[in-house]
Order: C-alpha cells, then structure tokens, then sequence
C-alpha cells in the first residue's frame, strides 16, 4: 500500500492540484488508515505485486469504530471517510481494486453549529483599535482591514504577492483551493491600509525570494508571514480591542459573508467573493461580471468605501 499512497499523492499535486494544506490532510488520513491496519494485522495486498489491494467496506467500518472509540469528533470522522474515498476512487480508476469500498460507508451526521462572528459594531473596534506606527504596526492594520474587506481565507492572505493588487481598480487576484484564482474587490480604508504598509515595506525586505514572488506582507526576518503569525496577529488585536469573544482568521471570513447578508447582498454574489468550490468547479469565474460584484460589494459592505 505504501507505493499507491505515494502515487496518490503525486496524482493530488500534479493532476488534480489540490493546495498543500488539503494534501497533508488526505495523506495523513490514509497514513492513519495503513497505521491502523498494521496494528491489527490486517494485510490487503494482494500476493501478487503491491499495485493491487484486496479490502473491503468491513475493513473501514472497523476502522471508523476505531475512531469512535477514539471519541475523534464526526467532523474529523467525516473528513478522514472523504480522504479514503477520494483514496479509492483513485485506487479504482488505476485498476488496482475492483470497486470503491467507501462508497459503501456513510459519513456521520454533523451538528450544525452557528459559526463564530463578529457584530458591525465589534469589527469597527477590532480595526479601529490604535495600531504603531513602525511598519509592523502598518501591516497588521493592512491584514485586518483586508480581512474584513474581503474575506478571503487565511492561507490565501499568507500567499498574496506585491503584483496581486491593483491599486488603480481596488482589486486584487487571490489564489484559493486547487490554486483557482479569482478577482476580490478591496474596500476603500482596507486599500488605504494596504498603501500605508506598503510604502515602508521595503524596510524588513531583504532578499528578493529565489522563486521570482514578491510577498506583500512579510515577517521580521523579510520573508512571507505564516498563517500561524496572522491568527496571532488577530489574537493581540481582539485582545487590544477590549471585545471578550474568541475570534479566530476564519470568524472574520464569516463576518464579512454576515455583513455582506444583512447588507442584501445575493447569496451568489457572496459565495463568488468567498470562491467556494461550487461555483467555482467548471469555471473560473461565473457569467456574473465583475462590475455587477463591485456593485453589489460597494451597496452591502459596511466600509466598502467609508468608515473609520
């Protein structure tokens, strides 16, 4: 099984382009798998070679009760469930098993739950809360601002290059998951931000990156900020800002979507900003322009032009 492993994973990065973070996902969820099945001496290699495996639905559902023994949460159940059918399907596509025995596993049912946000009043603390003035002070008022301009998932603001934005049009290109890329309007204080920060950028930049990119925000020591930095970057601020709730990179995504909602904004418009996958599976973008999203972003956010 190790050598399907590794050909899955090469299939997931170079065919189907899944981001890094999905990857080491769907690879860990398989490795557990194999993990599982060496402790309990289960072998599902066929004599024959190891391209081909003999396993079967009853293999999973011990392996699931396994997991619940375990007390892993359904969410986690149900991500891990999806790894191994994507697993299989692959496995199955290759000819190295007759069938796809996760298709014979139901996922567990999971609680619905209200995402954590913040109200309009508290994201006006949280970004009007008094930043330094030295250029770390500057970027972390640009993250914010962007954050609740735009939405865009944490990884994706990590990943944003000096040539992504355009400042004449108050655009910028985000690359999501599966590297798709879509166009993302940037309100009016969050541009401003952006401007402040990037005129004393080039203070902390000191080598140019081996790989031709150009990060816009970057850490101390010059290179691209992690998204580990920007949750923490979130956490000093909610904590500066006096408001008692626990706010993590992804709540302020589902502020601006919220915010976005109460202002009117078409459902459509919003899962276009955010680029979820299901209208983002056959094209790059939806016949929807992007004037009409400019149109509606400026009429439903609360600080797409104003604000302080």
């Amino acid at each position: 099984m190790d050598q399907a492993v590794r050909d899955f994973e090469a299939y997931i990065e170079m065919e189907r382009n899944l981001s890094p973070h999905t990857r080491r996902n769907y690879i860990a969820d398989i490795w557990q798998f194999q993990e599982f099945l060496s402790e309990n001496n289960i072998s599902i290699n066929k004599e024959i070679d190891d391209r081909h495996i003999h396993i079967d639905h009853m293999i999973l559902r011990s392996f699931l009760a396994f997991l619940y023994k375990q007390k892993v949460k359904k969410v986690t159940i149900s991500r891990k469930i999806a790894s191994l059918r994507a697993f299989f399907k692959y496995l199955l596509r290759e000819g190295r098993i007759p069938y796809n025995p996760a298709d014979m596993i139901q996922s567990p049912k999971i609680e619905k739950y209200l995402p954590a946000f913040l109200s309009v009043d508290e994201a006006f603390s949280l970004v009007g809360v008094t930043f330094n003035d030295d250029v770390f002070g500057l970027r972390d008022k640009a993250v914010i601002e962007l954050f609740y301009s735009s939405g865009i998932r944490v990884g994706e603001l990590s990943g944003l290059n000096v040539d992504d934005i355009n400042w004449t049009s108050s655009l910028m290109k985000v690359r999501g998951k599966g590297r798709k890329e879509r166009i993302v309007p940037i309100g009016g204080p969050a541009l401003k931000a952006l401007k402040d920060y990037s005129g004393v950028r080039s203070t902390v930049l000191q080598v140019e990156n081996s790989n031709g990119e150009n990060p816009l925000f970057l850490n101390r020591f010059g290179s691209r900020i992690t998204t580990r930095s920007i949750a923490r970057i979130i956490d000093k601020y909610m904590l500066i800002s006096g408001i008692n709730k626990k706010i993590s990179p992804h709540a302020l995504r589902h502020t601006f979507a919220t915010h976005l909602m109460d202002g009117g904004a078409d459902m459509r418009v919003i899962q276009e900003l955010l680029g979820h996958e299901s209208l983002s599976t056959t094209q790059k973008y939806t016949s929807m322009s992007i004037g009409k999203l400019l149109e509606v972003y400026d009429k439903a956010h609360p600080k797409a032009k104003g604000g302080t």
